[in-house]
């Protein structure tokens, strides 16, 4: 039997697990099917290990349930950071991260042969060249440190101006406090106070989706592919059913939901020759592909249709082209223009006409009328009418009300 190690080698195996304890924190041990019951107790551990003053545990008949507690507004800083800082290593790993860093930390530029030469006349250790040369190279492609040809050799070294820029400008420190909390990406502004014993004693955020961290290294390869121009295929995993898929595209924009933080790539499908988007927490791996020569022609195409775009759906259930949505609503005009106020606010593009005495009809044209039902349902009680071009969304409407009756008892007359 293995030993259990609080460090990782797969992340995206981890990620899994604590977006279930985090957000689906009922389940309990036997509910995990997709994994065997020894991962669960090593993933449940690593978990405890990493963020114990944030682990609940509930016990019930069917065994114990642990999920995550997280109150963001009283916190300095995203505690599933974490997740990020605890890679595996080996003995010669961690050995060579601090010698090779300590050789080069007062500027020099050597080669790895006169690395590995000094690792043995400096501090008594003996590597093989090729170990020393892959560490480096590993450590070069990582940004850890800088790479020059002279003629026929490669030197390495280290470049400090960054972290002397930031011991001369205390303030930006203040900045990196702020971007770790609301900016994506946040762990590079952790890394850094952190790296500098510089936490963050100023900025507290109400509101704040944590869990959204774990998706950043397929958001940071995702935006590379953006600016470089070039399409990706997409390794994707349903969120209802345990079923991995494989979808290319170009990725055009990022969408995020004000409400609930979650994120989505919008891309163009060549295949499908339609705009489509893929939620971020679904994708579990991103190959960038061929630059796209229409790239410019795509995102000019998208600008267009965002005008037609209620949430992140390009299609409804019935049809191709966009569907209308007309809206009868009932707004005494004395006691409520603030429900008038809103209707504009927030009816994104839509035309609002008053078409009798405290009556008013809106509509407006969008791809998906299905994603506006629950901000039409906020409108229940003052509805006159609802009709849809889409019928399966007028049929959706008028049956939730329906259950709705019934569940509570209401005649419907």
């Amino acid at each position: 039997m293995s030993d259990f190690h609080e460090l990782i080698k797969s992340f995206p195996k981890t990620r899994e697990y604590v977006r279930d304890f985090f957000v689906y924190g009922f389940k309990t041990r036997n509910e995990f099917k997709h994994k065997s019951p020894r991962t669960y107790d090593n993933e449940r551990r690593r978990l405890e290990s990493w963020l114990h003053p944030f682990v609940r545990k509930d016990h019930l008949s069917q065994g114990a349930n642990i999920s995550l507690a997280i109150d963001s507004n009283l916190l300095d800083t995203n505690p599933l950071f974490r997740v990020w800082k605890t890679k595996s290593f080996t003995d010669n790993d961690i050995v060579l991260h601090f010698f090779i860093l300590d050789l080069l930390q007062k500027g020099s530029k050597m080669t790895a042969e006169e690395i590995t030469d000094c690792l043995l006349t400096d501090y008594e250790t003996l590597f093989d060249i090729q170990t020393v040369r892959r560490k480096c190279n590993a450590y070069w492609k990582e940004g850890l440190l800088q790479k020059e040809k002279n003629g026929k050799k490669f030197f390495y070294f280290l470049d400090n101006s960054l972290s002397l820029w930031l011991k001369s400008n205390e303030n930006v420190f203040d900045g990196l406090a702020f971007f770790q909390m609301a900016g994506h990406l946040g762990i590079i502004g952790s890394q850094l106070t952190d790296q500098f014993d510089r936490p963050n004693r100023t900025f507290r955020v109400k509101h704040s989706f944590f869990v959204h961290t774990l998706e950043d290294e397929i958001l940071l390869q995702l935006l590379e592919a953006v600016s470089q121009k070039k399409s990706v295929s997409l390794t994707i995993k349903s969120s209802k059913k345990d079923i991995t898929n494989t979808a290319v595209c170009v990725p055009l924009q990022i969408f995020i939901s004000t409400r609930s933080g979650r994120r989505f790539l919008c891309g163009y499908v060549f295949r499908n020759k339609r705009f489509t988007c893929f939620r971020l927490d679904t994708i579990k791996n991103v190959s960038l592909l061929e630059k796209i020569e229409t790239y410019e022609e795509l995102q000019e195409k998208l600008n267009r249709n965002r005008r037609h775009l209620w949430g992140v759906s390009f299609q409804g259930g019935e049809r191709q082209h966009l569907d209308k949505l007309t809206l009868t609503l009932q707004i005494l005009e004395s006691e409520e223009s603030y429900i008038l106020d809103r209707l504009k606010r927030e009816g994104r593009g839509g035309t609002i006409t008053k078409t009798g005495q405290d009556i008013y009809q809106y509509e407006i044209e969008v791809f998906d009328c299905n994603e506006m039902l629950p901000w039409v349902r906020t409108f229940i009680g003052r509805i006159l009418s609802l009709e849809c071009s889409a019928k399966s969304v007028e049929q959706r409407f008028y049956q939730d009300l329906e259950t709705m009756y019934q569940m509570y008892q209401i005649d419907e007359d």
